[in-house]
């Protein structure tokens, strides 16, 4: 029975049985005066392995790493990349029973993304099992079967991860202080702070145009931005940007009446410009949506920030980054001659 012991528990009792190794603090204990062949047997060492264990896989380390011209370098010649391959490489050619993983799921280049992804597809297939602390829903979907939600170093709930990501979007986001309901109202501007087009308010509304709290994942939806315009304008253009609260703040759609060669002749008074989507695309969750309106790109005539708002489903979209409309049949075989 053993365990990592990266730091100790204030209270309570931890018991391991099997093998753990961490995916959290790459390369602990290398020493930058020490060359990059030396540094794998220190590293692995602490990892609980002995001389004779590493030397059995110093080679697969070395392969998996990738820096076979600099492993007799001393480190503080390599760049953080390298010192990180060498660092994952060596957590996992350990043969963990458990492996402890912080946010990180890979390091590197793309190329080397890939190949740790592909490790550690293949540990699971042998019975690892992975303990991930993270933010991403991605990384949590893809990777664990279930999940809990802790809070101030409470447990909130456990279980399927899907419904526990939901969970804690609905406790973060979904709140009254926030926009979530779907509309924003602006107070009206002072005739010496305008522009002469201001936008009054931001809501979505279905197919009959009534107003509606949130867009549904594959559910036609129009987003309306309400506009005061205190004379005519002629080729206009907006653009709306939304951002996933969940992914750090990831930008997800970018729409432009301008690269849709769409431009808007906006009559004086009261009205709606209105985005009609056949469908919403976005997975569920919650997002912010910054919207500008203007007649060049050096002539703003308003814009909001933030619009915060959720998206539900009435299916399970967890694995998901997107809503794909789709049918299915069966069809006879054809064959080619």
């Amino acid at each position: 029975m053993r365990h990592h012991r990266l730091v100790k528990p204030d209270a309570g009792r931890v018991r391991v049985r099997g093998r753990v190794a961490p995916l959290i603090a790459l390369g602990a204990g290398f020493n930058p005066v020490l060359s990059g062949r030396e540094n794998v047997f220190v590293n692995m060492s602490i990892l609980g392995l002995t001389n004779e264990q590493i030397a059995v896989k110093y080679d697969s380390v070395l392969d998996f790493a990738g820096i076979a011209d600099a492993i007799d370098a001393p480190l503080k010649t390599y760049s953080s990349g390298m010192a990180a391959r060498l660092g994952f490489a060596c957590a996992i050619h350990t043969d963990p029973d458990i492996l402890l993983i912080d946010e990180v799921l890979a390091v590197g280049d793309i190329k080397f993304r890939m190949k740790c992804y592909r490790r550690l597809a293949q540990l699971r297939e042998r019975g690892t099992s992975f303990i991930l602390v993270s933010h991403s829903p991605q990384a949590m979907t893809s990777v664990c079967d279930s999940a809990i939600y802790l809070a101030k170093g409470e447990l909130r709930a456990a279980g399927e991860t899907s419904v526990i990501l939901n969970r804690y979007e609905e406790d973060l986001f979904v709140g009254p202080a926030q926009s979530s309901a779907g509309r924003l109202w602006l107070p009206e501007k002072r005739a010496a702070d305008s522009t002469g087009l201001d936008i009054t308010h931001l809501c979505f509304r279905d197919e009959r145009g009534e107003l509606i709290d949130s867009p549904q994942s594959g559910q036609f939806v129009r987003f309306c931005i309400g506009y005061k315009a205190r004379q005519a304008f002629d080729g206009v253009h907006a653009h709306v940007a939304i951002t996933d609260f969940t992914a750090e703040n990831e930008r997800v759609l970018y729409l432009r009446t301008d690269t849709d060669n769409r431009p808007l002749n906006v009559p004086a008074g009261e009205a709606e410009v209105q985005l009609r989507l056949p469908y919403c695309g976005l997975r569920p969750g919650s997002y912010t949506m910054k919207v500008v309106v203007m007649q060049s790109a050096l002539h703003y005539l308003d814009a909001v920030e933030s619009f915060t708002f959720a998206v539900r489903s009435d299916v399970n979209m967890s694995q998901c980054l997107f809503y794909q409309p789709r049918e299915w049949e069966v069809v006879a075989a054809c064959v080619e001659v």
